[in-house]
């Protein structure tokens, strides 16, 4: 079964990062403790938190809480988003790339490959001339290209991978 989470509005940085990876990583701004509850229990997801008030409730079983309940969460430890992604493929021993930039890390959509002609007039004329692959979010419509922006995450995810191999 493919792993699914959800997001409290204090780990929004860990969402992108879920989705970078290619987790189907669902975030919202602001919603309400119980609606979030909700969503993850009809939805079979994990809830992410820093919250400790909301793991602590009884439905809350957790991956690194103590409870007896219906849902898995996780309560993270730390404010930076990359030591809370740690913590996450840690405790899930997470694939780090099993399915990297498949997703829109704006709405959580999947990306779906692109002809350079279809990109043409949605991207800057620079992106255009310099760049041969494209994916678009079947949401948003958002276009993704393999700029400095992706090779620096990249980068980061191949850091991670590191990091996780000699632990």
């Amino acid at each position: 079964m493919e792993l699914r989470f959800i997001a409290d509005s204090n780990v929004g940085k860990l969402a992108k990062w879920l989705r970078l990876m290619g987790y189907d990583t669902l975030f919202f701004k602001d919603v309400d403790d119980n609606l979030l509850i909700e969503i993850a229990l009809n939805e079979g997801r994990i809830l992410l938190t820093r919250d400790t008030r909301l793991v602590q409730r009884r439905v809350v079983t957790g991956v690194s809480v103590a409870k007896h309940g219906t849902l898995k969460a996780i309560l993270l430890q730390e404010d930076n988003p990359k030591l809370q992604l740690r913590q996450v493929v840690k405790e899930l021993n997470l694939e780090l790339y099993a399915a990297p930039f498949t997703r829109c890390m704006e709405c959580n959509c999947s990306l779906t490959p692109r002809h350079k002609d279809e990109v043409r007039k949605l991207v800057p004329p620079y992106v255009f001339r310099t760049q041969s692959q494209f994916m678009q979010c079947e949401g948003c419509n958002r276009i993704y290209w393999r700029g400095t922006h992706w090779q620096r995450m990249h980068e980061e995810l191949q850091k991670l991978i590191e990091e996780q191999n000699t632990e």
